[in-house]
């Protein structure tokens, strides 16, 4: 299965949903311009829960993607890695660099960027 990302965003919280495979490849220009195209947001939210395959490409396009936001003021959080991509991320210690959350803590991200939208709305009002 190719690399398939849908696209949602919250206020300034944008979630990349990937299923599929994060390889060697296309994958890994298509994971990269979701990334980086993102516009006027704080934090970008990668859900993992799908992703069936991840190689050396892949890890490399995380750290790459890691230093992008971060030098762009953003922040990456990686969101329910499935087992496969949980065991990567640990065999290799990329754990330490990453931020990586459950899906409870990725709906507290979206609350919370509602609920500032919703303030800033009240306040303009």
């Amino acid at each position: 299965m190719t690399l398939q990302i849908k696209h949602e965003k919250s206020g300034d919280v944008a979630v990349l949903q990937c299923a599929g495979r994060i390889v060697r490849g296309n994958a890994l220009y298509t994971l990269r311009e979701a990334v980086t195209r993102q516009e006027n947001v704080r934090i970008v939210v990668l859900d993992l829960s799908e992703v069936e395959m991840l190689d050396g490409g892949g890890l490399g396009m995380f750290v790459f993607l890691h230093n992008w936001t971060r030098d762009n003021g953003i922040q990456m959080k990686l969101v329910n890695p499935s087992s496969l991509v949980r065991e990567m991320l640990d065999r290799t210690r990329l754990t330490c660099v990453f931020e990586i959350s459950s899906v409870d803590a990725a709906v507290g991200i979206l609350c919370s960027a509602d609920w500032n939208r919703d303030s800033k709305n009240h306040v303009a009002a």
